[in-house]
């Protein structure tokens, strides 16, 4: 989606928005800082709200009274860095699949080059989380999936190790959005955990993409949480917003991951579907405020 008006500077300690235009004007009447309670750690995913530049992004974050972004590579740093906001969940610096993962030994060697380059940088810029991706099927059976991924992500758990980095599989739901992926059942990256045996191997759970695969959130949250390294939301039906609108009770599952003794971030991952973007921020206000426990 286009931006209607441009957003000159980022101005003051409470980064105030000075602008042209309508949009502007409402950003700076409406949406105010939130008083968090400091149990949850917040963040929002970059792509969901791509419709504003990383600075204009930057400037919500802040104004809503929190400090962090998901789903950053290394060329985004310096932008986020400038107003005091950390990444809380990096891509590496160079090729994204979600298709082509580990679990294809053919990808294992330009997986390690980026990985390897990936890690120290990381950590250099004061972050921890690293994504990573299981691929798809293509016809390939669990175990040898299991097998391989081990193999590919233990020749980089040394690394990851002495960094102090995780690198951390996102489970995706196979049956709407990533067909065929591999890493689709909360079991199946929880025995893969267990194989490569490191605390620096984790899996992103997705509220969302599980509840559509596997459901049963929060048993599961709360029997395997050892091996959860970060959590994304989205509404379901339609990966929408977090409200009364769907079927999952997000302040119960927060609770769920506070009591589980959980001490990282939850990134709102959700398609805000309001006419303008004044509409679209104070979604991200609203769903802040729900999973606010």
């Amino acid at each position: 989606m286009k931006r209607k008006t441009a957003i000159k500077s980022l101005l003051g300690t409470g980064v105030l928005l000075a602008a042209s235009g309508r949009w502007a004007e409402t950003f700076a009447d409406e949406i105010s800082a939130l008083p968090l309670k400091g149990n949850i750690r917040h963040s929002v995913c970059s792509w969901t709200y791509n419709f504003l530049s990383l600075e204009e992004l930057c400037a919500v974050v802040k104004r809503l009274g929190f400090s962090a972004i998901d789903l950053l590579a290394p060329k985004d740093w310096p932008v986020i860095q400038k107003y005091g906001i950390t990444c809380s969940m990096c891509y590496t610096a160079g090729k994204i699949s979600l298709t082509e993962g580990w679990n294809d030994k053919k990808n294992h060697d330009w997986l390690i080059k980026d990985y390897t380059e990936a890690i120290p940088l990381v950590a250099k810029a004061g972050y921890k989380n690293l994504i990573c991706f299981s691929g798809n099927r293509n016809g390939m059976d669990d175990e040898t999936g299991l097998k391989n991924c081990t193999e590919g992500l233990k020749k980089i758990m040394s690394l990851a190790e002495k960094h102090g980095v995780i690198v951390q599989m996102e489970l995706f739901n196979s049956k709407v959005d990533h067909k065929d992926y591999m890493c689709d059942k909360s079991a199946w990256g929880v025995e893969l955990c267990k194989r490569i045996g490191s605390e620096h191997f984790k899996l992103l759970y997705d509220i969302y993409h599980m509840q559509i695969n596997e459901g049963d959130i929060i048993r599961t949250i709360r029997e395997n949480s050892v091996y959860f390294g970060h959590y994304h939301t989205a509404g379901v039906p339609g990966r929408n917003e977090i409200d009364e609108s769907q079927e999952l009770y997000y302040p119960a599952i927060m609770r769920a991951i506070v009591n589980t003794g959980y001490k990282g971030f939850v990134a709102q991952e959700f398609i805000p579907t309001g006419k303008t973007n004044a509409e679209k921020i104070k979604a991200l206000q609203k769903a802040i405020k729900i999973c606010d426990v």
